[in-house]
């Protein structure tokens, strides 16, 4: 199970680090300090730095099957969940707030507002299937952690 939940772990990161990279494109950064509701990059970069940090201590953890380090890589994505949680939230706002994003794959409307913001060029089933494999890893990485099926 410890192999399973660094494939999901793995590929959850490959749809982060897609995001990640679009969201630098479409000026994340320079966007960042603009008000509005919008992801910050304080946000954006601790989950992304928290869940590498966690992958790293996976990759560890399966080498050397330290129960510390299991339960130290599920901490660090309980915190890199709640992260993602509330970016979901953001995005979420800010599609309902511009009907004409939701079937635009998220191209800026009128470059005015969150309508811009670099995160709604984030495609949908990318933010779902991220979301997804996120909640079967930290499933998975606390039964591993808890002894279950070992």
């Amino acid at each position: 199970m410890k192999w399973v939940a660094l494939v999901t772990w793995v590929l959850t990161a490959g749809g982060g680090f897609a995001m990640l990279g679009l969201w630098l494109k479409h000026g994340g950064m320079q966007q960042s300090d603009m008000p509005g509701d919008r992801i910050r990059s304080a946000r954006i970069l601790s989950h992304f730095a928290l869940a590498a940090t966690g992958l790293v201590l996976w990759i560890i953890y399966v080498a050397s099957d330290s129960s510390a380090l299991a339960w130290i890589a599920f901490a660090l994505l309980a915190v890199v969940a709640l992260l993602g949680f509330s970016m979901l939230a953001v995005w979420l706002r800010q599609r309902s707030r511009s009907p004409a994003l939701a079937g635009a794959g998220g191209a800026s409307v009128s470059g005015v507002g969150d309508t811009s913001a670099a995160e709604q060029h984030f495609p949908p089933a990318i933010v779902g299937l991220h979301g997804l494999l996120a909640a079967v890893t930290l499933v998975l990485v606390l039964l591993v952690a808890a002894g279950v099926g070992s």
